[in-house]
């Protein structure tokens, strides 16, 4: 049994030991509040550009650490994410002129980070064999293309800027919606048979490596000029996690690395593999992406 004094000491070593303990755990919850969270979410666009690049993001943020969210969606549901918050960043803005509608919406509740690739474009692209060279000539071969035009999902800016192309120009054609993959399928297919096809395009795509190609002139300049890609991040995401913001920021590439992961893809290797092989043989470029 305990003595009178015994008891004493005891219960002093006893409150002395919890003020301890908890002292020390406020300290490392308080540390856990404060520092970045290892975890990132990144939306992108089902085009093979965006499916490049974002398992390219995705493999080196993976490789600084980072457990990643992959968020495939719709391009208006993309900016909406963002600006809602649900979703961290996304390198998959195509600016100035084919996403503008949707930044004129949500551009007030999203941050524009920087460009992450300078000499985009977008517009109508046809066989070179095709021996008409502008849009306002397509009126007068509407029977060799079918009246047609093969577009890619209905959302994509790129669909809503060619609808007003079928206006301004007055062309009899219909603009008939796809996917990324279903426009690429049939261009492939009509391209081996010699057949007319005008498709909306955009470069980087693999599609201008693989086969001969053009973009058909645009005087109305409906498709605007040289496009980038941007990449976007939501409020407050680089006072949440500012390393994981200084990697997005400095993230650039050029078209032909962006080419050559999609020209992988293509060739049947998965997206991760694909990206993977990139980023293992581009260490260089990618130690500076995540360490400055």
């Amino acid at each position: 049994m305990l003595n009178l004094k015994s008891k004493g000491i005891f219960l002093v070593l006893l409150v002395l030991f919890s003020v301890i303990f908890v002292a020390g755990c406020t300290d490392e919850v308080g540390s856990q509040t404060t520092e970045p969270t290892k975890e990132v979410s990144i939306g992108y666009v089902l085009w093979d550009s965006e499916i490049a690049s974002t398992n390219v993001l995705k493999t080196v943020y993976e490789q600084a650490g980072y457990d990643v969210e992959l968020m495939a969606v719709d391009v208006g549901p993309l900016y909406q994410g963002l600006s809602d918050g649900q979703v961290d960043m996304s390198i998959s803005s195509w600016m100035p002129a084919t996403h503008a509608a949707y930044w004129d919406t949500y551009g007030d509740d999203i941050v524009m980070v920087g460009e992450n690739l300078q000499g985009a474009k977008v517009g109508l692209v046809v066989p070179q064999y095709v021996t008409i060279d502008s849009i306002d000539e397509m009126n007068d071969v509407a029977d060799k293309f079918d009246g047609k035009i093969t577009g890619i999902e209905p959302g994509a800016g790129i669909m809503a800027m060619t609808e007003t192309v079928i206006e301004n120009y007055s062309l009899d054609y219909t603009l008939v919606a796809s996917s990324s993959a279903g426009m690429a399928a049939q261009l492939t297919d009509a391209y081996a048979d010699g057949d007319w096809i005008v498709v909306t395009g955009w470069t980087p795509h693999w599609k201008f490596v693989r086969f001969d190609l053009k973009y058909l002139d645009d005087p109305q300049g409906v498709y605007g000029g040289e496009e980038y890609i941007a990449s976007l991040a939501r409020m407050g995401f680089k006072e949440d996690n500012p390393d994981a913001y200084a990697i997005l920021e400095r993230f650039s590439w050029t078209p032909a690395d962006m080419e050559s992961v999609m020209l992988a893809v293509e060739g049947g290797e998965t997206p991760e593999v694909a990206a993977k092989a990139w980023v293992d043989a581009n260490q260089d470029t990618v130690i500076y992406w995540i360490n400055g």
